[in-house]
Formats: C-alpha cells, sequence, structure tokens
C-alpha cells in the first residue's frame, strides 16, 4: 500500500485525535491544518504535498467562505477532498446539506447509514463510517481521586438543542438514566457545558459542588478510570455516541439505553449495563455499586469486546472504500 500524506482542515482538539492516530497506525503521515485561511493553505500545501484533504465535523472553521476555500485550493492543488459528517441526521438538513453544496467534496462519509443512503440519491457520493475509539487516548489509568466517584457523566448538556429538538431521544436519554438517580437522591459528578441550565429537562437543579464543568477531551479517561458508574446519554436510537466507545474502551463501566444501537454493540450485563426504564437505571446502579466484582468483570468484557471498534480498523475501511471509488 503507497504511504499517503494526509492533511487535516482541522483546528481543534477532538478531531486531532482518533481516526487521525488510525491513519497514522497504518503508516501514513498525518498534519493538522491549524486555522484555515488562504494564507495558512497557500504556505501547507506546497510544502506538505498532501495526497488526501479530510475535514470533520462542525468546527469553528466551518465558516461559508472557508467552505467554498477548502473546495478552491482543493481543486486549484487537484487533491481529493474528504468530509467526514458527525452531526447527522439530526442536523443534515440545516448544516450538512448545504456545506456538501458549498464544498463539493470528492466524497463523504457519514455517521448515520440512513443519511449516507439519501446522500447518495442526491447525488453526493457517499458511505457510512461511525465513531470509534483510539487507545492513545481512551485507555484505562489509575484511579486518580480528584474524579472518584459513583456516578459521573461526561458530557455536554446541550439545553438549547434539548428545547429546539424535542423529540430528540437524548430528551427520553435523559428521563431514563440521569432524572431518576437525582430524584432519589443519588450524587452525580457532571462534567461538560451548561449543566446548570437543566432545571426544565431533569427536573430540579444540579447542586452546584457537583457540576464540574468542562474536562479536556485528553483527560476525559481519567473520570472514565475512576468513576464507578459512567452514564452514557444517547441521541439516537439508532446509532451510539462517540463517548459509548469511548468510555468503554477507557476500561470505564457504561450504564446506558437500551436501544437498537446500543444492542448491536454491546452486549447487557457482559459489556456495559443497559437500561430500558427510570426503575430499571435506580435497580442497575444499586446491583453494581453493591458488587464490586461483577463492575469489575463487566468493565473488563466491555474494553476486551471493544477492541474491533478501533480508529485504525475505521482508516483502514475509509480508505479502502476511497481506493474502491478511484480516488485515492
Amino acid at each position: 500500500m503507497n504511504k499517503l500524506n494526509i492533511l487535516f482542515l482541522e483546528r481543534g482538539q477532538l478531531w486531532s485525535h482518533g481516526l487521525p492516530d488510525g491513519l497514522r497506525d497504518l503508516g501514513h503521515k498525518v498534519r493538522m491544518s491549524g486555522p484555515v485561511s488562504s494564507s495558512s493553505l497557500s504556505n501547507l500545501l506546497p510544502s506538505f504535498k498532501p495526497d488526501l484533504l479530510i475535514n470533520v465535523g462542525w468546527g469553528p472553521d466551518q465558516t461559508e467562505q472557508n467552505q467554498k476555500r477548502m473546495r478552491a485550493f482543493a481543486t486549484k492543488y487537484k487533491i481529493p477532498l474528504i468530509y467526514w459528517s458527525t452531526e447527522d441526521p439530526n442536523f443534515t438538513k440545516t448544516f450538512t446539506l448545504p456545506l456538501l453544496k458549498r464544498m463539493k467534496p470528492d466524497f463523504t462519509f457519514t455517521i448515520s447509514a440512513k443519511t449516507a443512503v439519501k446522500f447518495r440519491k442526491q447525488g453526493f457520493p457517499a458511505a457510512y463510517l461511525d465513531f470509534a475509539y483510539h487507545p492513545n487516548i481512551h485507555k484505562r489509568i489509575p484511579p486518580d481521586l480528584k474524579y472518584t466517584a459513583d456516578i459521573a457523566v461526561v458530557a455536554n448538556a446541550y439545553p438549547d438543542v434539548l428545547r429546539k429538538y424535542p423529540k430528540l431521544y437524548r430528551r427520553k436519554s435523559i428521563d431514563i438514566l440521569i432524572r431518576p438517580l437525582l430524584q432519589s437522591g443519588k450524587k452525580i459528578d457532571f462534567y461538560g457545558k451548561n449543566w446548570s441550565r437543566m432545571r426544565p429537562f431533569i427536573g430540579q437543579n444540579i447542586p452546584k459542588k457537583h457540576i464540574k464543568g468542562p474536562i479536556p477531551y485528553k483527560h476525559a479517561n481519567k473520570v472514565y478510570s475512576s468513576a464507578k458508574i459512567i452514564l452514557g446519554l444517547q441521541n439516537y436510537t439508532d446509532m451510539v455516541t462517540q463517548r459509548t466507545y469511548e468510555v468503554v474502551g477507557s476500561g470505564g463501566f457504561l450504564l446506558t439505553c437500551n436501544t437498537p444501537a446500543t444492542r448491536r454493540l454491546l452486549k447487557a450485563g457482559r459489556d456495559a449495563a443497559i437500561s430500558s426504564s427510570p426503575k430499571e437505571t435506580l435497580k442497575l446502579v444499586r446491583y453494581y455499586l453493591e458488587n464490586d466484582f461483577e463492575r469489575e468483570k463487566v468493565r473488563f468484557a466491555g474494553q476486551k469486546n471493544i477492541r474491533k471498534h478501533h480508529y485504525t480498523n475505521r482508516a483502514r475501511s475509509m480508505l479502502s472504500t476511497l481506493r474502491k471509488q478511484g480516488i485515492i
């Protein structure tokens, strides 16, 4: 296999790991562009000589001007431009489709299999590529006293999204996992943005001492390795969140919702605890907090069984698809 120079048009912390690490594992040379601008691309493209340009998600560089700029530079230097869409299907109409029309990527990957079909019907070459995890970042480490807790959540709260999209499954996920535990008096540590604004969705204020605020992406595994139970919210019934892979890949004990997608990925009671109702959540939390051996057995098995969902395999799948399409 020819080794490629791959440039991610990306400045953030989140997408500088994961898929780029998987591509590096396969022997390719990968760089991040930093902030996207005409001057930065004019310097980077002739010096690094990328064989492939990849843009991901919805970051600070996703302005209309930059989307057109990426297309213009890709065309000028005759480099395939790939987009990995991570906001489908909820934001497909308002964000992804306008982006595709402006950026005109040579190929699009999306975390939603159903959306990939819709893209192809609309004339955009596309395929399904799900999230995963990479052990460079998400690995088991010794527990840290600072992050020790019975129960923790690592997620942004998204109150504005929940208000705007009341049918989004995340609202039901909160009702199943978080609301009953708080109502029963259980203490939960919350890492992420805007949890102080969640009274309308959980029925009460979260005690200030349990609102820990955002945690750097690279440090999230400190929580996964230190808290006894990690609550894993889900956004959809037919897809799992990236954190689902990351918690289990880090050897954390995950309690999440019973959906078709979680059942495909994880076996209840073997790889994770899976709840269908508020009552079952309370029962599972009580059981696993009282049974350390069972909790350890589940988290160990989960980490072992999630290994095939490694970003190296996702990177291999992505490149294989692009070769079959004649793009690289």
